[in-house]
């Protein structure tokens, strides 16, 4: 790979898929690497300007990419399965990290993405540290509830427009395929308390007090079940987005903790890269 690669969108292929990325910051052969995972609507654009802010801060790299079927990524031509997290958490993230180079990463996931991310940990001990807003081990009333609220409203309010903002001709697919999975009775069931104990990296939890789609449980399970030491903040006046709810406080918090588990030595010197 180039030493330097530009914060402009660019596109990569994994398997059969065009997958769009920005990167941040140097290098993974120069300094350690967070790797963002967005949420279940997210994108790369939805995370504005706070990858790049951190690995400033820190002196990291950073790759934010958008999954398929979200942004400029390929579309999705099949509904998601229940096990799409798993899928991409264990096939995807895994050789996408490998066409970059990525050997120790940090993960950053939001929502989803922090699912995402502890599915991979369970899997590879060499992630360095786990950072996750408002993850989701389980599935709860308030999830389904809320999740069937944004359904209900998709095609009467701006909501289509909003996301289409970020998700473009992919939206209608995207936003059909995810709701439909998280309701479905299938879903319901979904639980991945049992890879918990198989995480042993440094994690920092973040949730919102007044997150619409998940609770303190979420928190309290991932604490007790976890190997590896967590921290935990929760932020009063936060919804689901902590990165935009509380942009100053997440961005201190994350960029404290990562310093205390002493993630950020060179990658020859520390972490298996």
């Amino acid at each position: 790979m180039a030493s330097q690669v530009a914060e402009a969108s660019r596109y990569v292929t994994v398997g059969s898929t065009r997958l769009e990325y920005q990167w941040h910051g140097p290098a993974p052969a120069d300094a350690p690497t967070i790797v963002f995972l967005h949420e279940g609507l997210g994108a790369i654009s939805r995370w504005r300007d706070f990858p790049a802010a951190l690995c400033a801060r820190l002196g990291c790299g950073g790759l934010v990419y958008n999954r398929h079927g979200y942004g400029g990524s390929d579309p999705l031509r099949d509904p998601l399965l229940p096990s799409f997290m798993h899928g991409e958490a264990l096939d995807v993230l895994p050789r996408l990290l490998g066409t970059f180079e990525i050997r120790a990463p940090i993960l950053f996931g939001h929502s989803d993405g922090g699912s995402i991310a502890l599915i991979h940990a369970a899997s590879n001990h060499s992630v360095r540290a786990l950072v996750l807003e408002a993850p989701h081990v389980f599935v709860e009333p308030v999830t389904v509830t809320s999740i069937a609220a944004v359904r209900d409203v998709y095609g009467s309010s701006d909501l289509r427009d909003r996301l289409a903002r970020h998700h473009g001709e992919n939206v209608d697919a995207l936003f059909d395929f995810w709701t439909r999975v998280w309701l479905s009775d299938e879903f319901r069931g979904w639980n991945i308390e049992s890879v918990l104990p198989s995480v042993t990296c440094p994690t920092l939890v973040i949730q919102g007090r007044d997150d619409e789609y998940g609770t303190l449980k979420q928190v309290d399970a991932i604490r007790n079940g976890m190997a590896g030491p967590v921290e935990t903040l929760v932020l009063d006046a936060c919804g689901h987005s902590p990165h935009l709810d509380q942009r100053e406080a997440v961005e201190a918090a994350a960029a404290g903790f990562l310093q205390r588990a002493e993630t950020l030595a060179a990658p020859g010197q520390a972490g298996g890269s």
